[in-house]
């Protein structure tokens, strides 16, 4: 990092329990992929491996390899677990995931009809091997328009008490569900009310595949926001942002920074 003067909001060192930046790779092509990771892997905490790219990638073992050599973790998108589920081959996903050296896992419904119990169960078995991300919300944008934000907590809830280390909040890569609306618009009696019930929101990661959402939660609720489907595009510019170096963020940390 350069060296400067200024006094910005302090940002833990690798590896983070707090202030995740986790991206999200659509099948990029290894040589931009490689040169991002290696570029900017001090910002970087997770890839995603997004839905099923992973099966469809023929450089699969060498991007995970580049991201050993880099200090990044990684984990495959919840909706390939839910295609092993759908055809009764959890038992295969288990052991896909322990072939490619995992260590994280997410386990989700956001398109099965899956219930939660059920899911919990899932977390508790995949605990024994893996840290489990969960992930609480659905794609589909009726159903997401139909879970009340008590649902919400309760599922969190009892996801972490499943065994999760940490649960992501659904909003897509396009943020156009689960916590958003239909029109990107964030559900913010969602937020309020997941803040009201006490919410260990430092266990919680938010999906914020773009500035908006990104922007949002970094001024609700600080600069160690875990922060998921970042674009790959997106890595120095939220890193900004969590610092107060852009626009949108500018004032945000200037009443601490005076008070140093």
């Amino acid at each position: 990092m350069n060296q400067h003067s200024l006094s910005l909001p302090p940002r833990p060192a690798k590896p983070r329990t707090c202030g995740l930046t986790i991206v999200i790779d659509k099948g990029m092509p290894v040589g931009y992929f490689k040169d991002v990771i290696s570029t900017h892997a001090g910002y970087i905490d997770f890839v995603k491996f997004g839905w099923g790219t992973s099966l469809v990638s023929d450089c699969l073992e060498e991007k995970i390899g580049c991201l050993r050599v880099n200090n990044v973790a990684f984990f495959f998108g919840g909706t390939l677990f839910e295609k092993f589920l759908l055809q009764k081959k959890v038992t295969d996903y288990y052991h896909f995931c322990l072939q490619h050296g995992c260590q994280h896992v997410e386990i989700s419904n956001g398109t099965v009809p899956l219930s939660n119990r059920d899911k919990a169960s899932f977390i508790a078995d995949f605990a024994h091997e893996f840290t489990v991300f969960s992930e609480v919300g659905y794609k589909d944008q009726q159903r997401s328009r139909e879970l009340h934000p008590s649902r919400w907590i309760e599922y969190i809830e009892e996801d972490l008490q499943a065994g999760a280390a940490m649960v992501i909040t659904e909003a897509r890569e396009s943020g156009t569900s689960g916590i958003c609306r239909e029109n990107g618009e964030l559900r913010h009696g969602l937020i309020e009310e997941l803040i009201e019930a006490d919410v260990d929101i430092n266990r919680l990661i938010f999906e914020a595949p773009n500035k908006q959402l990104q922007t949002y939660f970094i001024r609700k609720f600080g600069t160690n926001v875990n922060l998921a489907n970042i674009p790959f595009g997106d890595i120095i510019s939220v890193e900004t942002l969590r610092l107060g170096l852009r626009s949108d963020t500018l004032y945000l940390f200037e009443e601490c920074a005076a008070g140093e």
